[in-house]
This record gives structure tokens, C-alpha cells and sequence, in this order.
């Protein structure tokens, strides 16, 4: 919160490239950079589960807006002033909204810049209007919600 960074646990779905720092931060579906094991447990969210070891510890919630990479949140400064002033959470409107986000980054021939300049904004904008009508039943709803779109994805 506050522009204070935490670890956040997640399963590693990607290979390991250290030689090129300069990869795109977001990830499409058939990138190569992701694992067989990987694109299954990001096709079912299981690469979410470590998170509740963030939960536990604090760093977070179970609903609130998603935590971003620091390259984003830095070129959105002012914008997450407010988003960072709760704690964040596993799942937001945003993520539910944008669960499928890879189908509109794998679109475009330039998918860091699609997110920088359609997906992540209007993933602000609503992480910004959930905080300002949050609510322990809005709350309830959204997990509930979350669950059953991950079971959707099984299905297809």
C-alpha cells in the first residue's frame, strides 16, 4: 500500500530468461516464454493459489485492485495514488472483466503497448470506482464471481 513494493507469490509458469531484460512484461496466449505446466495453471488461475500466502501474511486481501509490475504502476503514478492507498487484493471488477485479456493482447502485433494504452487504464478506471463503492456484500459477490468464471475456463 502506498507505493510500498511486497513479494507476491505466484507459481512459476514462465521459463527463465535472464538474458533478455528487455521481453515484454505481459504475456498472450501461445507466447513462448510460458511452460506446458504454465499455460495449464494460468488456463485454470492456479498460478493465483500462492497468493494466499500474501493474504495470510497481510500484503493482501482476497478482493481489492490487483497488484501491478512497478514499471506500470511508475508510468501511472498518479493514477494509482488512490488504487494503492488500500490494501490489494487476489481478485477486483477489473480482473473478472479482464480475465481473458490475453485473447486482446495476442491481437495486436504490439502487445506491451495494447495493455499500456486499452487494457490497463480502463483496468484503473474500475479498480478506482470498486474502491469508491466497496462493500463486504460487493465483496462476497465478486469472489463468488471469480470462482465461477475460473470453473468456466475448465469448461472450455
Amino acid at each position: 500500500m502506498n507505493f510500498k513494493p511486497f513479494s507476491i507469490y505466484k507459481f512459476r509458469t514462465m521459463k527463465e530468461d535472464g538474458r533478455n531484460i528487455n521481453a515484454p512484461l505481459v504475456t498472450f496466449r501461445g507466447d513462448n516464454r510460458i511452460t506446458r505446466v504454465g499455460a495449464f495453471l494460468r488456463r485454470y488461475k492456479l498460478d493465483e493459489l500462492p497468493q494466499l500466502v500474501n493474504v495470510l501474511a497481510g500484503d493482501m486481501s482476497f478482493v481489492g485492485p490487483r497488484p501491478e509490475v512497478w514499471k506500470y504502476v511508475d508510468k501511472f503514478r498518479d493514477q494509482y495514488s488512490k488504487l494503492l492507498s488500500v490494501r490489494p487484493g487476489i481478485t477486483d471488477p477489473a480482473s473478472i472483466a479482464y480475465s481473458d485479456e490475453e485473447k486482446l493482447i495476442c491481437q495486436s502485433e504490439k502487445s506491451e503497448d495494447t495493455y499500456l494504452a486499452l487494457i490497463l487504464p480502463e483496468k484503473i478506471r474500475m479498480s478506482s470506482d470498486y474502491i469508491e463503492k466497496r462493500g463486504l456484500l460487493k465483496d462476497i459477490g465478486l469472489i463468488i464471481t471469480t470462482v465461477f468464471k475460473s470453473w468456466r475456463h475448465k469448461a472450455e
